[in-house]
Formats: C-alpha cells, sequence, structure tokens
C-alpha cells in the first residue's frame, strides 16, 4: 500500500487505534477520523465523506462495526470521477441516496443478463412486493410491460418513453451501463414523472392524448379481431350437418356473453375446439386463454397448478414461486377440461374462487384477484355425480349459466366426408407429402362403423391409414379393425369385412367383448410404452381421461 495516498485505520469504541498502515498513521488523519467516530453520539457516523486537509483530495468509506470502525482512506486518481466526486463533495453520499430513492426518479438495476440487481422501495410496494423479493428475478417477470431487458441486448438507451403498467401511464428512460472497456454491464431505469400530479400540463396533455389514441385503437383492433375470429373460430368446427349447424348458431349467440359456459359431450367430440372458438368470438379474444386438464393432474399438485404458489411453499417449489392458472387468466378465458374429474375438496376451493374472484396462492398471504371467463367441460354424467355426492350441486349451477352440447360422431355421420378430407389436407401439410383421397365406397365404409372415439378416433384412423395405404387413395384395408355400428346397413358387412369373422360366432355380449378387448390393448401399449400414459393415448387414438378411466377397470380386475 502507498504510504502516501492510501491508508487504513481501525479505532476501537472508545476511539483507541487498533490498526494504522498508510495515512491512517499520519497523526493529523488520526485525530480528524477519530474526532468523527467520538462524535458519533446520536448521529450516524457517515459512510462516504471527504476527508479535509489532505492534498490530493481524499474519500473515506466508513466500515462499521458492534466494536468499532474501519476507516478506508483512498485518493482519488486521474481520471477516476467517482472517488474524485466522493472526495470533493462531502455530501456524496446523500445525493447518492437522493438519486437511489427519489419517487419521481425512482431507479430499478438490471445485470447483463436481464435479473433485477436493486429495485426501488416505491415500485416493491407500487406492486405488492416486499423489500428485496424482486432481487435475483427476470425483470420481465416482475415489472409489466417493461422494456428494460431490451437495453442490455441492444445497448440502446431509450429516453422519455411512456410505459403503461397497471393502468398507469409513466415517462421513463432505460439505460445502458458500460464499464471503463466498453463493455456493457448493467441497464437502469427510471421513472421521470410519477404521476399526473408532477407532470407540466404539456406533458400531461400529450399523455391524456395518448391514452386517448390506445383506446381507439385497442377498440379498433378488438373490432379487426372479431371480423377475423368470427370465420377463424368457427371454422376450426368441421361439419356441414343439421347438428353442427345449430351448435355454431349457439356458439355465435354465447360467445359475446361474459358468462360461464358449461360444454358437454363424449370424448373426441371436439370440446376444446369448441372452447378455442368461444374464447375468440368473446370481448376476451385478443387476451389468452389458459387451457387446464383436471383429469390429467395429479390429485396432489391440483391446487398449486391452479392458485400458483409462493416461493418455498413446499418441497421441490420453485424458490421465486409460480403463478397459477387463475393468475395466469386474468382479463382473459380459463378453460377447464374435464372439470367432472376434479377432486371433491378442489371443488369447493374453487367455487371460492368463482363466487368473487379472490384467491390466495399456497403457503401466501397476499389476497390476488383474477377476473376470467370460465369455461368447462366433461364427458361425464353430472346427475349421477349429483346423486352420488362426487360433484357439488352448486358448483354445477355456478359453471352451467350456458350449457352447450356437442353430438357425438354417430349422429353426425354425414360430416365424414368432410372431417376426413379435412385431416388428410392437414397430415399432407404437417409432413410436407401430397395430399391422398378417399372414394366414396371408403366413405360409406367409413359411415358404417360406430366411432366409440369420436372426431378424435376418425382423425387418427385417417391418418394412419394415410401412412399405410400405398397408392395416392385411402384403402379399407388400410383402416384395420374398426368397430361397426349395428345400426348401418347389414349389405356393408360382407362387401367392407376388414377381416375374417366366425360366420356362426354363437350368442355373446358385445359390449363385453369390446371391453375385454380394448383392455387388453390398452394392457398391452403399456406394458410396450413402459407406463407411459400419454404415448398409449396417443396411439390407441384415445383421450387420457378415458384411458384413466380405463386404467382404474384394468387395476380393479386385476384386484377382483
Amino acid at each position: 500500500m502507498r504510504r502516501d495516498t492510501e491508508g487504513i485505520l481501525v479505532l476501537d469504541e472508545d476511539g483507541q487505534t487498533r490498526f494504522a498502515s498508510g495515512l491512517g498513521i499520519d497523526a493529523a488523519v488520526a485525530q480528524t477520523l477519530s474526532r468523527v467516530w467520538m462524535q458519533r453520539s446520536g448521529v450516524p457516523v457517515k459512510r462516504l465523506f471527504a476527508l479535509p486537509g489532505i492534498e490530493p483530495a481524499h474519500s473515506v468509506a466508513a466500515l462499521v462495526a458492534s466494536q468499532g470502525v474501519c476507516f478506508l482512506i483512498f485518493a482519488a486518481g486521474e481520471g477516476d470521477e467517482l472517488t474524485e466526486f466522493i472526495a470533493t463533495v462531502d455530501c456524496a453520499a446523500d445525493i447518492f441516496r437522493y438519486f437511489i430513492t427519489n419517487p419521481y426518479e425512482a431507479m430499478n438495476v438490471i445485470d447483463a443478463a436481464g435479473n433485477l440487481l436493486y429495485m426501488s422501495p416505491i415500485h416493491e410496494r407500487s406492486i405488492g412486493l416486499k423489500r428485496g423479493d424482486a432481487i435475483g428475478r427476470p425483470v420481465r417477470d416482475v415489472i409489466e410491460n417493461t422494456r428494460l431487458q431490451e437495453v442490455v441486448m441492444t445497448g440502446k438507451p431509450q429516453i422519455g418513453e411512456a410505459h403503461e403498467s397497471h393502468g398507469v401511464t409513466r415517462i421513463v428512460s432505460r439505460i445502458p451501463i458500460f464499464d471503463r472497456n466498453r463493455k456493457l454491464v448493467a441497464a437502469i431505469g427510471q421513472v421521470m414523472f410519477k404521476g399526473p400530479q408532477a407532470i407540466p400540463q404539456a406533458i400531461q396533455d400529450i399523455s391524456n392524448e395518448l391514452a386517448r389514441v390506445r383506446q381507439e385503437r385497442d377498440f379498433y383492433k378488438r373490432e379487426l379481431s372479431g371480423i377475423r375470429n368470427r370465420s377463424y373460430g368457427l371454422d376450426q368446427i368441421v361439419g356441414s350437418s343439421n347438428a353442427i349447424k345449430r351448435l355454431k348458431e349457439d356458439v355465435l349467440r354465447v360467445a359475446p356473453l361474459d358468462v360461464p359456459v358449461l360444454l358437454v359431450g363424449e370424448s373426441g367430440t371436439g370440446k376444446e375446439l369448441v372452447a378455442h372458438a368461444l374464447h375468440l368470438l368473446s370481448p376476451r379474444g385478443d387476451k389468452s386463454l389458459t387451457l387446464v386438464n383436471a383429469a390429467a393432474m395429479p390429485a396432489n399438485l391440483v391446487e398449486s397448478e391452479l392458485f400458483g404458489y409462493e416461493g418455498g411453499a413446499f418441497t421441490g417449489a420453485d424458490k421465486r414461486g409460480r403463478k397459477g392458472k387463475f393468475e395466469l387468466s386474468n382479463s382473459g378465458s380459463l378453460f377447464l377440461d374435464e372439470i367432472g374429474d376434479m377432486p371433491l375438496e378442489m371443488q369447493v376451493k374453487l367455487l371460492r374462487v368463482l363466487q368473487d374472484g379472490t384467491f390466495q396462492r399456497v403457503g401466501g398471504d397476499r389476497l390476488l384477484h383474477s377476473d376470467f371467463r370460465l369455461i368447462s367441460a366433461s364427458h361425464r354424467d353430472f346427475q349421477q355425480m349429483i346423486a352420488d355426492n362426487t360433484f357439488r350441486l352448486d358448483l354445477f349451477y355456478r359453471i352451467s349459466a350456458v350449457t352447450l352440447y356437442l353430438p357425438p360422431l354417430r349422429d353426425r355421420l354425414e360430416d365424414i366426408p368432410e372431417l376426413a378430407d379435412t385431416f388428410l389436407a392437414a397430415f399432407a401439410k404437417r409432413q410436407g407429402v401430397p395430399k391422398k383421397s378417399i372414394d366414396d365406397h371408403v366413405i360409406r365404409y367409413l359411415q358404417s362403423c360406430s366411432w366409440p372415439g369420436n372426431v378424435r378416433q376418425l382423425q387418427h384412423a385417417v391418418e394412419r391409414a394415410a401412412i399405410f395405404s400405398d397408392g395416392d387413395k385411402l384403402a379399407i384395408e388400410s383402416f384395420g379393425g374398426l368397430e361397426r355400428s349395428a345400426d348401418t346397413g347389414a349389405s356393408l358387412e360382407k362387401e367392407y369385412r376388414p377381416f375374417d369373422m366366425p360366420t356362426n360366432p354363437g350368442r355373446f355380449d358385445v359390449w363385453e367383448a369390446k371391453q375385454r378387448v380394448e383392455l387388453e390393448l390398452i394392457a398391452e401399449a403399456m406394458e410396450r410404452t413402459g407406463g407411459n400414459k400419454k404415448r398409449v393415448a396417443e396411439e390407441l387414438g384415445i383421450s387420457r381421461s378415458y384411458l384413466y378411466k380405463q386404467l382404474r377397470m384394468l387395476e380393479a380386475g386385476k384386484t377382483s
């Protein structure tokens, strides 16, 4: 250490020197610092201050401990503006504190990766965070609509821009920070004006005009989105049968109303497509649609998935916490698929959320609010579940303000040609191959099948046939052994029998035989895939909720 420019002085509680080096040995310096320390009664020792009487100018950093103080003495080097400022301005620390805590120029700091290093206390309070909760988190996850992360990516400042957060428009500046080697190390964001009372009239007028233009933009955006989505949303529901026409009319009638909708229909009838159409055609169509499959979620994770959780709420939880589906659905729509499979204890908690929109994260104590439109769906018999006390009657009334029934494929067989053609076109586009065609006699064969898996089963059957058909047309043999409907003409049976059948099978229960074969196929697929339920459902062309139901039957058969 150079004696003439730097030094250390350590004093105990009584001002006695315990260690000194460099300038700390100088009697005049030691006397000055000892006087600062002994006059601390009732006045906190400044952490940064200029050292008087020494040329060139020097600064002092005070490290205060319970048993004394350590003064670090250093000179302002040539070109070192920071230390020169501290050394020559006795109130440097107070000036720094003003810039950091001033509510009209409140400052946030992020590192080069976009994570928060510092957040102004007034910003933390305005968004409901405890002191220090935001530190280390990505800034985009903390500050709504922020663009501060763009500054560290581009190195370009953004000065005097409008920033809208939680319904309030403020003017902010975002500035990149470089070290002496011109390496970008951080970025700071400063709120230049806190609110209307602090904005000069000219800027207030600009802010009001900007708000008006934004309102008009949002209006025309919603109108354009509505025109575009009116076609797009309904075009995904393929079919021209009377049943589908009635369904589309009901969707158009219900979508603009901000009421809960319950979709009831067998697995594979397209409940998710109808949910998308209801959302896209609603006033919330430009917001997000959050999808939740209640049947696919493990029972012990349902609450944390829906409500979210605070950091450290349970073993294995993300230390930063996580938003739940309710929170993510705010101002948009929430689609609860297979709501009939939701555990009874969760039904009670869901009912409370639907009553007033308020909830708490798991492990949290803050009351949160979410404004979402609920769309529910299930293939279950609600009347039977209510009678069996497995579904709450009050929740059923809450979710079924409007109920839409989706017809099974067997009730709309005239839609099969259009559906098959749509699936073939989509498959060819995805795979980048020529589209195959399908003859009328194959269509008649498909219309003779019972389709217990409905439209989803038809889609998988058509795509498998497109894979295994050698020519440019689909052959009946490529569809494998589909179950035939008892309601279709018996004359088709001989002409289009996909495999040899016994001529005199005798008397047997068709449903039991079908169930036995289905369970055998599921058991074989579970063994082949190592228990991967998602793959099994995809291979067999059934929904995961239906698979879980069959697995329960399979397990019951093993234990009985």
